[in-house]
């Protein structure tokens, strides 16, 4: 055991976080689950999605068992679709090639969609007291700072040396808690911005502390300016409360979430009604306030249309992709829908409507 994890895990005994809630009853299942959640979100948003996701799918039997939509009903709010869709999909997969157990090899992890590199180190790591190394954010940050790398490390060369790095380090032994050690560092001291360098048990040894240049890593992406993209989106809601929604395809943006039909920035509120069966005499309707969502290559406009129906027509919304949704789908319970934030915005102003 080198330095760096000595010294890591001398701070960890002291100072490391342990009471996070995917540090109780350990297994393989529980450290995946959070893992993915973790992925470019902050602990403090993943406690209660964690908590909630994992009391109604205590086990991978039973995500595997579920309807995609409550799936992604719980995580409706936390972003980055694809990584709840990949965990229902490799359940389902570990279910029927290993028996509903976690592979314990890294090559078998790695196969399952989801999962690479550094998730299948932390599974492996944490849950299963293997020598796993992982390479998130916050072990970035902590391995720039300390071995002064410069360069962005999205870089194959840059991404290599810090590899390298994490894997020297890594102990044989004690691999757990050294695992979690150095993603607390990062998290609690070694922070991207106003890191607490005095209190570091690395300082001595830091390169970018000796150099000064501890906020200039890691080297940041290049920036490059997004494009932006506009939309209509028509809410088109009854007396009931009904409003009618239009599910995403499987892949791609939004995948398997639920949304008021989105079309072109140029189609009026006539073609859409016109695509109902609908005259635009026969509706009352107005146009919201456009905000903007960012994602993460490109902005969208979004320009907000709200419908309200006196009666529900005739439509041929039989199909999968297009229905009526109640009120109680919203909520959650076993009909549940898994909602995009532009929705779960767009729906709002209807729960606060003095005519509901």
């Amino acid at each position: 055991m080198d330095w760096f994890a000595r010294q890591l895990l001398d701070w960890f005994e002291i100072n490391g976080r342990k009471d996070l809630p995917w540090q109780a009853d350990i297994n393989p299942y529980r450290v995946w689950v959070s893992e993915i959640m973790l992925q470019q979100t902050q602990v403090a948003t993943v406690i209660n999605y964690f908590n909630r996701f994992t009391q109604r799918f205590a086990n991978i039997e039973s995500l595997a068992q579920a309807n995609i939509d409550e799936v992604l009903h719980l995580w409706t709010g936390l972003g980055y679709y694809a990584r709840g869709r990949n965990l229902h999909k490799s359940a389902q997969l570990i279910v029927e090639n290993h028996q509903g157990q976690m592979p314990e090899t890294q090559e078998d992890l790695e196969a399952l969609p989801g999962i690479g590199r550094s998730t299948a180190g932390a599974i492996r790591a944490i849950a299963m007291g293997q020598q796993g190394v992982i390479m998130d954010g916050n072990v970035k940050r902590v391995l720039a700072r300390f071995h002064g790398i410069e360069g962005y490390p999205g870089e194959s060369k840059i991404n290599a040396q810090m590899w390298q790095h994490a894997i020297d380090h890594t102990p044989a032994t004690r691999t757990a808690a050294y695992t979690q050690a150095i993603m607390d560092l990062g998290a609690t001291l070694c922070t991207r911005k106003r890191p607490n360098c005095a209190d570091c048990p690395m300082q001595t040894k830091c390169v970018a502390n000796a150099k000064e240049i501890v906020h200039q890593l890691p080297t940041p992406k290049p920036k490059k300016a997004k494009p932006l993209r506009t939309a209509r989106f028509f809410i088109v809601s009854l007396p009931n409360g009904a409003t009618l929604m239009e599910q995403r395809p499987a892949t791609g943006l939004w995948g398997g979430l639920w949304n008021p039909p989105e079309r072109a920035s140029e189609t009026s509120i006539a073609e859409y009604l016109a695509e109902l069966g609908l005259d635009i005499a026969a509706t009352d309707h107005h146009t919201a306030k456009v905000f903007r969502h960012t994602f993460t290559h490109f902005h969208l406009e979004v320009e907000p249309i709200y419908i309200s129906l006196n009666t529900q027509p005739e439509l041929q919304v039989q199909e999968l992709a297009t229905r009526w949704v109640l009120p109680a789908h919203l909520e959650n319970n076993n009909e549940a829908i898994g909602l995009s934030a532009v929705a779960v915005k767009l729906l709002a102003p209807l729960a606060t409507s003095p005519t509901k």
